[in-house]
């Protein structure tokens, strides 16, 4: 039996159901033994190894019938997962790892096995370039089933038109008017939108693979925020918070060839968006909401 790990069903229980899927964290979690047991059944697989997870998916390491090393993963039901298995088919291993078999109804995918190193390891400045790398070779037109960045801005004017104190309004100001600009042209291009350092592992036939897509239809520009807001620690320990951090951005653009201005603007707007979705859980979240608004602060002048 595989054990699933105390640490996941903390991370995991309590959730609200997706309004999409309508499955609670809870509820998934009873479910969770069956769901494994179902998926090593239908591709005849052993386990291989202590589960690990990240915020809604568990990976099981497993053998299949011919011996070779592969990883399970299911995950919690929700509408960020949901194209998972469609973005890493059409990346068919070219920079990201390799779907060897999906059941999507179950949120359920076999996947090659990778190390269990990320870039997180290396330092921010190579990691940058390793992502805008990544970006290029991930680089390819997104077909018609993705969600858009265009078909999001409605919602998204809605959240930073409406009263909220917790965020300072110029930035929910400049951020609106900079979201206005840039869907002029949204870019129709396959995008993984949470493509950070802690996404990205080491590989076998290539130095690193892409992990986790949340694949959207629109620009690479619009990609790079996660770069900036991960690895905290880093950024506090900096001389300047706005130096370090726009130069994370600068070296993906300049590796991935993006247009400054438009990877400035994108980040700044997904900082304040990140800021706005934290105000509706304060107190809970008032370290993360911070910490946007700081971030925020240093895009609010154009990259040059």
């Amino acid at each position: 039996m595989v054990q699933i790990p105390p640490s996941f069903v903390a991370t995991v229980a309590g959730r609200a159901p997706d309004p999409r899927y309508g499955i609670s964290g809870d509820y998934w979690l009873q479910r969770l033994p069956t769901l494994i047991d179902a998926s090593l059944t239908r591709w005849d697989l052993t386990p291989d190894g202590a589960a690990w997870h990240g915020e809604c998916a568990i990976v099981v390491p497993v053998i299949d019938g011919d011996g070779t090393p592969l990883a399970l993963k299911l995950t919690w039901p929700h509408v960020e997962a949901a194209e998972e298995h469609l973005a890493l088919r059409l990346w068919a291993g070219d920079g990201a790892v390799r779907l060897v078999a999906a059941a999507p109804h179950h949120f359920a995918m076999l996947l090659e096995r990778l190390h269990d190193r990320s870039l997180t390891t290396t330092s921010i400045l190579e990691a940058s370039e390793e992502i805008g790398r990544l970006m290029v070779q991930l680089d390819r037109p997104a077909t018609p089933q993705f969600d858009s960045l265009a078909a999001r801005a409605e919602r998204w004017r809605g959240k930073l038109s409406a009263p909220c104190d917790l965020v300072p309004r110029r930035l929910r100001e400049q951020a609106a008017g900079w979201l206005d600009d840039l869907l002029v042209t949204p870019g129709d291009r396959l995008v993984h939108e949470d493509l950070h350092d802690s996404n990205v592992l080491a590989a076998d036939r290539q130095p690193w693979l892409a992990i986790d897509p949340k694949p959207v239809a629109g620009e690479w520009a619009y990609a790079v925020a996660p770069i900036v807001w991960n690895r905290p620690d880093a950024a506090a320990r900096a001389a300047s918070l706005r130096t370090h951090v726009r130069l994370r951005a600068e070296i993906v653009a300049d590796t991935a060839g993006l247009d400054l201005e438009r990877v400035g603007a994108w980040t700044l707007f997904r900082l304040v968006l990140n800021a706005v979705d934290a105000a509706e859980f304060a107190p809970a979240s008032d370290e993360f909401r911070g910490r946007m608004i700081a971030l925020a602060k240093a895009f609010t002048d154009p990259l040059v």
